[in-house]
């Protein structure tokens, strides 16, 4: 008898097995002259070659399947152990405007137009500014594109910073150090980030360092290859500040910039960076601009009405 060893290291073993070792009891119903030994993060397997091999195959579908969607099912269980798999991952992925599927499968999707803008441009481009008001889906839409980029491996890290401009408070009364000072204003790129990947994988990439959050001051002489980065907030950078983060793009790295030109916490005489950038980097190949307006708002039907009655106080 054969004997073969396979150790799960992408995925939380319990999440990929299921309740009380559901999702393992199919596999072991399907494959009868294998025996099957899972004990924490390991598989032992025993049995005759080919199904050794035809199981291994099979097994690296679900968690191909697992990775990719955050869902495990009986039914996909069954069809993904006895077709090829791809139907499967089609009927999940049929909608065009799917840019990903979050915990426990939650379909993460481009809901508007100036969305779906935002996940074209940065298939044919590799610097992205995504400008518009509140509540239009800026930072969640670009942080689904950069997990999506993740997932399919085509970065190494993500990258999530904000200049860390008081927005009429005073962070340093705030208690804790200077982690503990900084995630209650990171808490919009937290939040994104937990809808999108299961908990302990996410715990697991913070420790990693595999996604990284920290405030822009910190990305200063950095050079950020094989990264996907975020800079949110960016109607709060100054000239120097949005020059230095731009000049930190490395090879193989995806950019994109997220603002809104109407909430500038600076002070009065100082320009934002995000403005200036977007009138001088207009002509420039390879970078995009998609501006996003109260048509995008996807937050109680009353903020799409507050966009647009202070749109018409600041334009008069």
């Amino acid at each position: 008898m054969n004997e073969r060893l396979i150790e799960l290291t992408e995925v939380n073993p319990s999440d990929l097995f299921g309740v009380n070792n559901i999702n393992l009891d199919i596999l072991k119903k399907y494959f009868p002259k294998l025996k099957i030994i899972a004990r924490g993060s390991k598989i032992k397997l025993f049995g005759e070659v080919e199904i050794l091999d035809e199981f291994e195959k099979r097994f690296g579908m679900l968690v191909d399947y697992y990775t990719r969607f955050n869902s495990l099912d009986e039914n996909s269980i069954e069809r993904l152990l006895t077709t090829n798999g791809s139907d499967v991952s089609k009927e999940k992925s049929n909608s065009k405007d799917v840019i990903l599927h979050g915990v426990s499968g939650k379909t993460i999707k481009a809901r508007t137009q100036n969305q779906r803008e935002m996940v074209s441009s940065m298939n044919k481009n590799d610097i992205l500014f995504a400008v518009g008001p509140a509540g239009t889906g800026k930072t969640y839409t670009a942080v689904a594109i950069a997990v999506k980029a993740l997932k399919e491996r085509q970065v190494k890290r993500i990258v999530l910073t904000r200049p860390a401009v008081e927005a009429g408070e005073n962070l340093g009364f705030l208690p804790g150090d200077l982690k503990e000072k900084l995630d209650p204003y990171m808490q919009p790129l937290y939040d994104a980030l937990r809808d999108m990947i299961p908990y302990e994988k996410l715990e697991s990439y913070f420790e990693k360092g595999i996604i990284q959050i920290a405030p822009l001051a910190f990305m200063r002489g950095r050079t950020l290859d094989h990264s996907f980065v975020i800079l949110d907030e960016a109607q709060n950078t100054t000239h120097n500040q949005m020059k230095m983060f731009l000049t930190r793009m490395g090879k193989h790295a995806k950019f994109i910039i997220t603002g809104d030109p109407g909430q500038i916490d600076l002070p009065k005489k100082q320009i934002s960076g995000l403005k200036e950038a977007l009138l001088s980097l207009k002509s420039v190949k390879g970078i995009s601009f998609v501006y996003l307006d109260d048509k995008d708002v996807m937050r109680h039907r009353l903020v799409k009405e507050i966009v647009k009655a202070f749109k018409s106080i600041e334009s008069s």
